[in-house]
């Protein structure tokens, strides 16, 4: 656990794991709560931000990059609440790398062979936002990480991150000889590099989803339906437990956990797990990625421990006193 931030305080949460059995949330709002949301609406949405990417016209358009969904939309976790489509364009004839697991004479190699990129990422991100602008107008919006495009009609919100390919290295002999892990890479505004590994998180995702017998992204769709309920009534500020880390909280909970025969036993199998892991058990939670830790890693794609300490109790507290 990151320093400075206490242990989970278990006498105050009023859940007693030997006897944690009732189920004051009925099923069927849990039915309802792990349904997908928006389904049509979100691909006509990808589908009008990718021809807009697409344009023969873009200052791009001649260079290798590829679009993809990722987020709640693309991992099918999306509930009905979740407004914005999130994105990624992805450049690949402009990387970027980290080389430090390289030995010094991989490094010397690799810097010997690669050039440094002549279409930097300040004139890319310039060139998709001008393309995103050709097709939507004032609709697109500058944001910190991502470029936004407001709701329109039937259209959807969405967030588009223009990213560079990143990789990883494990190994450099030759460009027929390499080893890396491929992620993406963006700045924020403050100029703060991003690198995160979305492909990654959504295949892990798909796979979970498998090894439970399906019940992996009903169940976060369900966490995430409490999470908007919490925000709705003023019990957890907005920002505490974005989708991607609860995704990320889930995913470490075993796959048996999940495989029960009504969603409240599944819902009251996660809590009782997460409220009995330890803060050593929860130092080695991972990133459903597979490529960070989800609450002691870099700070640009790390949880905080605090929020996510804050998360699970309120979900506790809002199961616990639940009227209607």
């Amino acid at each position: 656990m990151s320093a400075g931030v206490s242990p989970l305080d278990h006498t105050k949460w009023r859940l007693n794991p030997s006897s944690f059995n009732f189920m004051p949330i009925p099923e069927s709002q849990l039915e309802t709560w792990s349904h997908q949301g928006a389904i049509t609406t979100s691909a006509s949405t990808y589908a009008d931000v990718r021809a807009a990417l697409e344009a023969p016209t873009a200052g791009y358009a001649a260079k290798d990059y590829k679009i993809f969904l990722q987020g709640s939309y693309g991992n099918d976790s999306n509930i009905y609440k979740e407004s914005d489509v999130d994105v990624v364009i992805q450049l690949n004839s402009t990387f970027f790398r980290d080389i430090s697991k390289l030995t010094a004479p991989e490094q010397a190699l690799y810097l010997a062979t690669f050039n440094t990129a002549e279409y930097g990422y300040e004139q890319y991100k310039g060139d998709v936002e001008a393309a995103l602008r050709s097709i939507f107008g004032k609709k697109v919006k500058a944001g910190n990480k991502a470029i936004k495009i407001e709701a329109d009609g039937n259209r959807r919100s969405a967030d588009v991150i223009p990213a560079c390919q990143f990789r990883r290295y494990k190994n450099f002999q030759s460009l027929s000889n390499q080893e890396y892990v491929e992620g993406i890479c963006f700045f924020s505004a403050d100029n703060t590099q991003i690198n995160n590994y979305p492909e990654q998180h959504s295949e892990n995702c798909t796979q979970k989803h498998q090894s439970t017998e399906s019940m992996f992204k009903p169940v976060v769709r369900i966490f995430k339906n409490m999470r908007t309920k919490l925000v709705a009534a003023g019990l957890l500020a907005s920002n505490v437990a974005p989708s991607y880390y609860i995704e990320g909280l889930l995913y470490n909970i075993p796959d048996e956990e999940f495989q029960k025969p009504t969603w409240a036993g599944a819902v009251v199998a996660c809590l009782k797990w997460l409220h009995a892991a330890d803060a050593a058990a929860r130092d080695k939670f991972v990133c459903a990625n597979y490529q960070y830790w989800l609450l002691t890693g870099p700070p640009e794609v790390t949880w905080p421990s605090a929020n996510c300490d804050a998360f699970i109790k309120a979900v506790i507290k809002m199961w616990n006193d639940w009227e209607s």
